[in-house]
């Protein structure tokens, strides 16, 4: 299914992958883009039929390699801001998604593209992948949250080291940072990513949305303020079937069946 010209969906066995696919741009980011990855985000949230969401890049080369420069260069200062909050606003959007998100980075995942992965929740990269916020070289600095997702991610110092020097990381150096989670052979990265989805799908559905919603909004708070509201999310799972089905099914000795109730 296409979301316009830039953004194609499949929904298979409950994924959804959600491909980029502006290869000849090595799937830059435009403003047509960021629209239909916006569209298509949400739709797969919506979808009954959707538990986990895999975003990808089409081809070997690039998850994506950044925003649109030849979009970016005649933007006037306003237009230039309203990009900035369009990006903004779609990748904290997939953030706060419902539905679990992974990022299967098969290649250059720049600027914008290291924003979007950072918003997703899980990030599995190909050994070929390279991340980074090569901003400073264009007379700018990251404008899709990248400031902010990346020092919590791997600390303030390093983040400034990377978005000052504009230096490309490696797989392995992100993995060892913190920023992908797992590192796998290119050509068996949406199988991995697949798979792993398919783990999160065997889960209790609502649990695993409180626990995405907990860690998310915990890191806003203080520890006191995100305990108590971990207290609040631990509690809503208790008032569902699927909290009692695995409960017996561990004591029965059995594999639950969850209905996401």
């Amino acid at each position: 299914m296409a979301y316009g010209e830039n953004v194609l969906m499949e929904i298979d066995d409950g994924i959804a992958v959600i491909t980029i696919n502006r290869p000849k741009a090595l799937n830059a980011l435009n403003i047509d883009t960021l629209n239909e990855l916006k569209s298509a985000a949400l739709a797969a949230d919506a979808a009954k039929n959707v538990k986990v969401i895999i975003i990808t890049g089409a081809g070997s080369k690039s998850f994506v390699a950044g925003a649109d420069i030849a979009q970016m260069r005649d933007l006037k200062v306003l237009e230039g801001r309203q990009m900035t909050m369009l990006g903004q606003t779609v990748f904290g959007i997939i953030d706060n998604l419902d539905k679990p998100v992974i990022a299967a980075v098969n290649g250059f995942a720049l600027g914008g593209g290291c924003e979007l992965a950072m918003a997703c929740d899980i990030r599995i990269a190909a050994e070929t992948a390279k991340f980074g916020q090569p901003e400073v070289n264009l007379g700018i600095i990251p404008g899709f949250a990248g400031t902010q997702r990346l020092a919590r991610l791997i600390g303030k110092g390093r983040a400034k080291y990377y978005i000052f020097t504009g230096y490309m990381m490696t797989a392995t150096e992100a993995l060892e940072l913190g920023l992908a989670d797992k590192i796998v052979k290119a050509e068996e990265l949406l199988d991995v990513c697949r798979d792993i989805a398919k783990t999160i799908i065997s889960k209790a559905p609502v649990a695993v949305m409180m626990a995405k919603k907990s860690v998310n909004h915990g890191l806003d708070m203080d520890l006191a303020s995100g305990v108590a509201y971990e207290a609040e999310a631990y509690t809503t799972c208790f008032t569902t079937g699927d909290r009692v089905e695995g409960m017996s099914a561990f004591l029965e000795k059995r594999k639950a069946n969850f209905i996401g109730e």
